[in-house]
């Protein structure tokens, strides 16, 4: 009786977050009522119908970098991670991996739907808040000044031809980390010239997106733009004479032990370097989001300037009304009257990198659930999920 009280309290707390206003902000699609009542219907499901047959296994160590330990080592009560995991695998979804990560272990790893540890996942955005870093990298080792330098400052080649601007000479890099460029570039807006579907029709990205007319200030308005971060890859590619996914290998990815990693793209036509997006396994995620969490250090070595990944998760402006650094998310979850803050990348699909500094963890996901609301689910599962289950041992 005591369990089916807590159960029912549950699903009346869940009926009650904010979650999805949330997700209603974060999608690049109008979300209907109905369709976040589906995933969070799905979700509680997942909790409360049945018994589950799930068996826990340790993540295993395979050489990567990674530590791993028991669940049962974080003395935490593990009633709702078993629930949901006995009833998930017996659902029908579009995650393909979770992981979590607490107290610099890996101690949560699971697949689904056939994928493994060992295979790369398409990023799709996430690769964003990656170039964030590379970014903070490109700035160390001299490559780029200040991100208050005006783009054409390393921008060399294209330079804009169409729609001439005098706006166009004061975009800085630190627009283009905010999305704010004042290019006409909103890939939530499908009339939107700068749209990525759009551009990807075109020969020339980089020049296509030079010659984009101005519809605001630079610094003004916030509008999610791809584009101005293949402008910022390409910034970094210029200044440095190495392609991104060389520049990325020498300065992140090597140091970091990442080695099964690659850069593509779904386009049928040849894209540039600088268009590519990340494909990376859960495990070396979860290295992004650790080194994050530790403040550019990883394994005893400042790998990414401290100052920088305070800066680039702290927010600058917003996005559809929510908290936004450079190319990172911050995410509020509210967690029995206390709200704690993620910084997040997400890609379209079920991509994410949620760092939770407050709770000293990390969630990776990975999943298929592209151009759907189900790509929002893991949100549910960390707010009440993870984030109730450690919450006790360690927020005071």
């Amino acid at each position: 009786m005591k369990r089916k009280k807590v159960l029912l309290s549950q699903l009346k707390a869940l009926n009650r977050i904010s979650l999805g206003s949330i997700l209603m902000k974060l999608s690049q699609f109008t979300m209907k009522n109905a369709k976040i009542v589906w995933v969070l219907t799905l979700f509680a499901s997942a909790l409360c119908h049945g018994q589950n047959s799930y068996t826990y296994l340790q993540p295993s160590e395979i050489g990567d970098g990674w530590k791993t330990n028991n669940l049962k080592s974080q003395q935490v009560d593990s009633t709702l991670i078993y629930k949901f995991f006995g009833q998930i695998y017996n659902t029908e979804h579009k995650m393909h991996s979770v992981l979590l990560v607490k107290n610099d272990q890996l101690i949560l790893e699971e697949y689904f739907d056939g994928n493994s540890v060992a295979e790369p996942h398409d990023l799709r955005s996430t690769s964003k808040s990656i170039r964030s870093i590379l970014m903070g990298i490109a700035i160390e080792n001299g490559f780029i000044d200040d991100i208050n330098d005006p783009i054409s400052k390393y921008l060399h080649h294209p330079i804009p031809k169409k729609n001439l601007d005098q706006r166009k000479t004061a975009i800085t890099i630190r627009h283009l980390l905010t999305m704010s460029s004042g290019l006409d570039c909103n890939d939530w807006d499908k009339k939107s010239k700068g749209q990525e579907d759009r551009v990807y029709k075109k020969k020339d990205w980089l020049q296509y997106t030079l010659d984009l007319p101005m519809v605001n200030d630079p610094g003004s308005v916030s509008n999610y733009c791809s584009m101005g971060v293949v402008l910022i890859a390409e910034i970094i590619s210029q200044a440095s004479g190495m392609t991104i996914d060389q520049f990325a290998e020498k300065y992140l990815f090597t140091p970091l032990g990442i080695t099964n990693v690659s850069w593509g793209h779904t386009s049928d036509k040849e894209v540039i370097p600088s268009g590519k997006r990340l494909y990376m396994t859960p495990r070396d995620m979860a290295k992004i989001g650790q080194l994050i969490l530790n403040e550019g250090m990883w394994n005893g070595k400042q790998l990414v300037p401290k100052r920088w990944i305070q800066e680039a998760t702290t927010p600058k402006t917003k996005i559809t009304g929510i908290d936004y650094g450079y190319l990172w998310w911050n995410i509020p979850f509210s967690v029995n009257g206390k709200v704690v803050v993620s910084k997040t990348a997400t890609g379209n699909g079920g991509q994410y990198i949620m760092v939770i500094p407050e709770m000293d963890m990390v969630a990776v996901f990975t999943g298929g659930a592209y151009n759907s609301q189900e790509d929002k689910l893991p949100f549910a599962i960390v707010k009440d999920v993870f984030l109730k289950s450690f919450y006790i041992n360690t927020i005071d």
